[in-house]
């Protein structure tokens, strides 16, 4: 994932795109907005977003069913979402929510300060995560590359460490010395 990936929110009320927008940017982080589940959709798929913030119930295609598309294609399945509903919590939602993935269920109206604080640690998780992908697929190149770590035959074997210790002469199991002069 490229360093520039965004935070996609998700809303079908304009109204709640600029609240979000201005509870998030404090942060600094870049923010694309979307009003429809095809819209993000479209948006996840061109790639670049890292952290999906997402109304559960929009007309057409819900948060829902955006959350189970983006788990079956290989590119999205890791991408955090938060679903967002100011239609309360039940039991249901917030199992089938949790059974596809999603990193966290948040009631409108929002607390700005606890949203950032959620926002940040996932995205920054998130950003982690594709830094050390990254870096485990250039290390890897780099030893496929590498002719001194195509040596044919096996490794030599290290060698056994000793076992045995050498008894304590404060310890009872010691066998005692008569040093006699």
């Amino acid at each position: 994932m490229p360093s520039d990936a965004k935070i996609l929110i998700v809303d079908d009320h304009k109204d709640t795109l600029y609240a979000l927008e201005s509870a998030l940017a404090p942060l600094g982080y870049r923010l694309a907005r979307a009003t429809s589940g095809d819209e993000a959709l479209k948006q996840v798929l061109r790639g670049q977003v890292g952290l999906l913030l997402l109304d559960v119930r929009m007309p057409g295609v819900s948060g829902l069913d955006v959350v189970r598309y983006m788990r079956r294609v290989e590119q999205t399945q890791h991408i955090p979402v938060i679903l967002l509903t100011g239609f309360g919590t039940d039991q249901e939602l917030m199992s089938t929510a949790f059974a596809l993935g999603v990193a966290d269920l948040v009631m409108k109206p929002i607390d700005p300060w606890t949203l950032r604080t959620k926002v940040r640690y996932l995205y920054d998780a998130y950003r982690r995560q594709r830094a050390l992908e990254q870096e485990v697929r250039e290390l890897r190149a780099l030893v496929k590359d590498d002719p001194g770590t195509r040596e044919p035959g096996p490794r030599p074997a290290l060698p056994h460490p000793d076992t045995r210790v050498p008894p304590q002469r404060d310890s009872p199991t010691a066998t005692p010395t008569t040093d006699r002069t």
